[in-house]
């Protein structure tokens, strides 16, 4: 990630290989060899803090290119597991909070999200009978940092990005709740089952939300453990800018494949979120009355003040040349307007040289210097990715 200049990142989303969970040992030993011969010799608790001493180095790097006010987001989940004769908790969401605050980040409050599964054998240890049986690791955590004081808007052009930023009054009711259930059973279709379980890919509504959440139109997002390219999906069908780092080469060819899909999946997501919008106040207007606003884009109406101004980014096309993906977006300009109108595209600047592609093996945990990465960054609503060492 040295090639990321300092403080130009607006907000990091990402979910890491988890440590002490078996499926990441390999990728974990590959980077530090000390972590395979500490798990060969029982030793659980060396093995755990030097897995977490991997993944320090990626926080080190986030916080660098953060901007004052950016957010790091970052999901993970603990860890049971025996080794030796011993069956514990390993905690890597605490060990990983420990770490960032002595960076310098701040801890906001933080989101559960709830994996309920009803396998039947879910279950650990001694069944029905007592003193010999676990509970089940049914969450994860979505932690949620800052990097400095709270974000300020000054100029009337920062103002104006923010508003046409905004979500729907119902879905700030939702998304800012600390639990989340409803992702459950999200898929994402056009991932290869080999691949998801050896990534641990995480849903696209998850990231979706996060960028809507803690980001403006036109921000940079990161993503240092790209996987299967969750992140850098949802900043494309939310009109962000974004980085990836993935060190795997196998997955260089499944995330151009799931880029091709973004234009009808984003746009798809778009009318959902307007056919539930306006189902929300039908509803809402039959038992409280019509909202007292209208949107100046779309004309339909909302909840506040503050959504006046919401704008959507609907995708035209994704264009890659040399491995640099440009996206292209309708820019509603009419009162009134919908998603589905005829295009209106964003003029994209000629690409910018591309990087050599990686050469690094395995999966997605980094020393940062040697992840390739999938990079989109530009000023405008014309995105830009560049694959490469």
């Amino acid at each position: 990630m040295s090639r990321v200049p300092n403080e130009s990142v607006d907000l990091m989303v990402t979910s890491p290989p988890y440590p002490m969970i078996e499926m990441w040992d390999e990728i974990f030993s590959l980077q530090n060899p000390t972590i395979k011969e500490a798990l060969t010799t029982q030793n659980g608790n060396r093995a755990y803090e030097l897995m977490n001493q991997e993944l320090d180095k990626v926080w080190k790097e986030v916080y660098r290119v953060l901007k004052s006010g950016g957010f790091a987001c970052i999901n993970i989940g603990n860890a049971t597991r025996k080794i030796g004769e011993e069956f514990k908790l390993y905690c890597s969401h605490s060990r990983i909070l420990e770490y960032c605050l002595k960076l310098g980040f701040s801890a906001l409050p933080e989101i559960l999200w709830r994996k309920q599964t009803n396998a039947p054998n879910k279950f650990m240890g001694s069944g029905m009978l007592p003193a010999g049986a676990y509970v089940t690791l049914e969450h994860e955590y979505i932690m949620i940092l800052r990097k400095g004081n709270k974000r300020n808007f000054i100029t009337d052009s920062q103002k104006l990005r923010r508003q046409k930023s905004a979500y729907f009054w119902e879905e700030r009711n939702n998304w800012f709740s600390d639990i989340w259930e409803d992702l459950k059973g999200t898929r994402q279709g056009n991932i290869d089952n080999q691949i998801r379980e050896r990534t641990g890919a995480y849903p696209f509504e998850l990231a979706y939300r996060i960028i809507n959440m803690l980001s403006l139109k036109e921000d940079t997002v990161l993503d240092p453990f790209l996987g299967t390219g969750t992140t850098i999906m949802a900043a494309m069908a939310t009109g962000r800018n974004s980085i990836g780092f993935e060190i795997d080469p196998n997955l260089v060819s499944h995330i151009a494949s799931r880029f091709q899909n973004i234009v009808p999946v984003s746009n798809e997501l778009i009318t959902n979120r307007i056919e539930k919008h306006l189902s929300f106040v039908k509803e809402r207007t039959s038992t409280h009355g019509a909202p007292g606003y209208s949107s100046k884009v779309y004309g339909f109406p909302v909840m506040t003040g503050q959504e006046v101004e919401i704008e959507f980014s609907e995708l035209t096309k994704i264009v890659e040349k040399d491995n640099i993906y440009e996206i292209e977006y309708k820019t509603p300009n009419q009162p009134g307007s919908s998603p589905t109108q005829p295009a209106q595209p964003t003029q994209t600047p000629p690409p910018q040289p591309t990087p050599t592609p990686p050469t690094p093996t395995t999966k997605e945990t980094p020393p940062p210097q040697q992840q390739p990465p999938i990079n989109r960054r530009k000023p405008t609503l014309t995105l830009e990715d560049f694959k490469g060492q």
